[in-house]
This record gives C-alpha cells, sequence and structure tokens, in this order.
C-alpha cells in the first residue's frame, strides 16, 4: 500500500491530475468529434479506417502497457537504482512505441495519405500526432526523472505517464477498430 493510499489521499501532486484531467478533456473532446464526423460520412470514414495497420497499433498497446507497468514499479521500488533502471525501461518502450507510430506515419505518407486525403486523416493525424508528442513529453520526464529518481518525482513522472497510456487505450479503439 502506497503513502497516499494509507493516508486516503489522492496519490501524485494535485497540479499533475489537473494536466492528467485537462488532457483526458482535451483527447476526449478530440474523439466525440471524431465519432460525430464520422456519421456525416459513415462508409468514407469506413474506408479510410480500412488503410490502418490495426496489428501495429495492438502491438503499440502492448509496448505502452508494458512501460507502464515499468512505470508503476518504479513508484514501488525501495533504492533509487532499481527506480532508475525501471524508468529508463518505460522510456526505452516509450521510443519503441514511437519508431511504430514512425514507421506507421511512414507508411501512411508512401501511400499519398494525409491531412487532405479524408476527414478521417485529419483527425487521425491531429489525434494520434498530439499523443505522439505527450509519448516524446513523457519520455523526456521519465528520462530527467531517472537521473535522480526520488519517490515524489517518480511518482509525478508515472502519473503523466499513465495518463499517455490511458490516451492510447481510449484512441486504440476508437480510431482503429470501432
Amino acid at each position: 500500500m502506497s503513502r497516499a493510499q494509507a493516508s486516503g489521499q489522492l496519490p501524485g501532486e494535485v497540479m499533475m491530475w489537473v494536466l492528467i484531467l485537462s488532457e483526458l478533456a482535451v483527447f476526449g473532446a478530440g474523439l466525440v468529434a471524431l465519432r460525430a464526423a464520422w456519421l456525416t460520412d459513415p462508409e468514407g470514414f469506413d474506408a479510410a479506417q480500412s488503410h490502418l495497420n490495426a496489428a501495429g497499433a495492438a502491438v503499440n498497446t502492448v509496448v505502452l502497457v508494458s512501460s507502464g507497468w515499468l512505470a508503476a514499479l518504479a513508484v514501488e521500488a525501495r533504492e533509487a537504482v532499481r527506480a532508475r533502471w525501471l524508468l529508463i525501461g518505460a522510456s526505452v518502450l516509450g521510443l519503441v512505441f514511437l519508431f511504430i507510430k514512425g514507421a506507421e506515419y511512414a507508411a501512411k505518407a508512401a501511400e499519398g495519405i494525409s491531412f487532405e486525403t479524408h476527414p478521417f486523416w485529419m483527425f487521425y493525424y491531429l489525434l494520434t500526432g498530439f499523443h505522439v508528442a505527450h509519448v516524446v513529453a513523457g519520455v523526456v520526464i521519465l528520462g530527467f526523472v531517472a537521473v535522480r529518481p526520488a519517490p515524489a518525482t517518480t511518482e509525478a513522472g508515472a502519473q503523466f505517464w499513465h495518463m499517455v497510456d490511458l490516451v492510447w487505450v481510449l484512441l486504440f479503439p476508437v480510431v482503429y477498430l470501432l
């Protein structure tokens, strides 16, 4: 049981929770807008979505969830050296996610698919690109925390990283599967 659970408090920093909730609201609004636009041209959106690599996105889901698990283990680690290596592992998996996503973007570019191809692709690039920016930020945050891991900074970094995970767990089914 963590210190926050034992005291009945919300774990982590309050301002990090404010950031997380505001980011979740932005992504939620984007997903609602995507689904609303889908209603205007379901055949076109379905056809565009069929060009996605759902298997690659599923692999990326496993990569990010595994990374989140390592970040959670870092929060519970009692030794700074163990926390450091767990945070580095989480960061490396974040880089793997970015590599896979970059390959997906390159494949779409090679197919001539851009923002202008269809409204689906505009939403796809906006939502996944905004998520990629958060992955980059999260990798940087975890890297900085790994330099000198302390319980409070490790927890704050993991909070942010879990938000990145959660957003992908929502984006994956809505963009790739539904």
